[in-house]
Parts: structure tokens; sequence; C-alpha cells
């Protein structure tokens, strides 16, 4: 496993908390969901250094929405 850097971040209280009501939903860490969001974005904008492939990868399983 690649090694952990410890890293500050300051967040308003709203974002944490949704990001934490999210990490609960996908039953993550508070630490994983952010390192699974940034590491998605990173994926989507074409700017994940190579063989940045280590930590949570996982896609959440969804139930079916009842209100498409």
């Amino acid at each position: 496993m690649a090694e952990r850097v410890p890293f500050l971040l300051r967040l308003d209280p709203e974002i944490l908390a949704a990001l934490r009501k999210w990490a609960n939903d996908d039953l993550r860490s508070l630490n994983a969901e952010v390192e699974f969001l940034l590491r998605r974005s990173l994926r989507d904008a074409g700017r994940l250094p190579s063989g940045g492939s280590s930590g949570p990868t996982r896609e959440p399983e969804r139930a079916a929405d009842p209100h498409p």
C-alpha cells in the first residue's frame, strides 16, 4: 500500500456534514470518501498521475431510484 501523508483541511461546517453523510451512505470513512472523490475528480480531469491507482476506487452500489 502507498504511504499516506497527513494533511490538514479546513472546511465549511455544512460541507463537512454533507461529506460525512455521503461517506456514511457509501459505507466509507470520511477520509476514504474524500480521497475517493478527489481521485475520481483527478481521473475525470485527466490529472491523475500514472500509477495513482492505490486507495479506495470502488463505486458505491446504489439502490434503484424510485423517482427517475
